[in-house]
């Protein structure tokens, strides 16, 4: 049989053990635009690369999320399904605050999310969010990354990267995943940049104001989102690292 006789519903099984339209939205992560999360001892940054839009005159879509002041997500993927999924994220989070008088712990947060996620993996006539999200935050347990996919299983990370080219800024990270745990504010924003750079075709004009931004939650410090001009004193110092390593190769 055919490939399509099997992913017309999100219930029927290949007779592989597969279940095509998981994988399908599995790809859609692959698809989006890249995000790289880091986290040390006291802080957690993400970065999201926005895609420009087919058309030129349109704005950049939003990559990164306040979910409250100690949360926040970055997305890959469907941006439509990570902003349903944003709405679910708030709304959970002020119920717990309502509830119990304090900010929701991120595993509980996930968890739920997750489950939220696999629901959508079993039952007739839905079907899977096509959205990855590297979700930081810190609670009393300390810094947390947690990824999430379409098909409902989490990952706890010190550093990840999804979306398109992810593999090239997941090198990077490898190589420097050591030196992260003690990091500073400045530097996990800063190895954070090169590693997303990592994920930019050579072709194209690299990371710029316009196309990335950030987002840093740690302890004793709200989430904030960094766009613009806050972000330029950050690309600034990552382009003077690289030009000594340029006129090197050049002698």
């Amino acid at each position: 049989m055919l490939r399509s006789d099997y992913d017309s519903d999100i219930t029927i099984w290949s007779h592989q053990g597969r279940i095509h339209q998981i994988e399908y939205a599995m790809e859609a992560v692959k698809q989006g635009s890249a995000s790289v999360g880091i986290k040390s001892k006291t802080h957690v940054v993400v970065a999201g690369l926005k895609r420009a839009s087919a058309d030129t005159l349109g704005a950049y879509p939003q990559k990164v999320f306040r979910i409250d002041d100690h949360m926040g997500i970055g997305v890959s993927g469907l941006n439509a399904d990570a902003r349903v999924l944003t709405k679910y994220l708030r709304n959970e989070c002020l119920n717990h605050k309502f509830v119990f008088d304090s900010p929701m712990p991120i595993s509980k947060l996930v968890l739920q999310l997750a489950d939220k996620s696999q629901i959508h993996t079993q039952k007739y006539g839905r079907r899977p969010y096509g959205v990855g999200l590297l979700v930081a935050g810190v609670d009393d347990n300390g810094t947390h990354l947690f990824e999430t996919s379409p098909s409902g299983n989490y990952f706890d990370y010190k550093a990840q990267a999804i979306g398109a080219r992810s593999q090239s800024a997941r090198t990077y990270l490898e190589k420097k995943l050591d030196s992260f745990g003690d990091s500073s504010r400045d530097e996990l924003i800063k190895h954070a940049l090169l590693a997303l750079r990592e994920t930019v075709q050579s072709s194209s004009d690299g990371i710029n104001q316009k196309n990335c931004s950030i987002c840093v939650v740690g302890l004793g410090e709200n989430f904030q989102i960094l766009e613009g001009e806050s972000l330029a004193p950050y690309l600034v110092g990552i382009e003077k690292e690289q030009e000594p390593t340029t006129n090197t190769m050049e002698e």
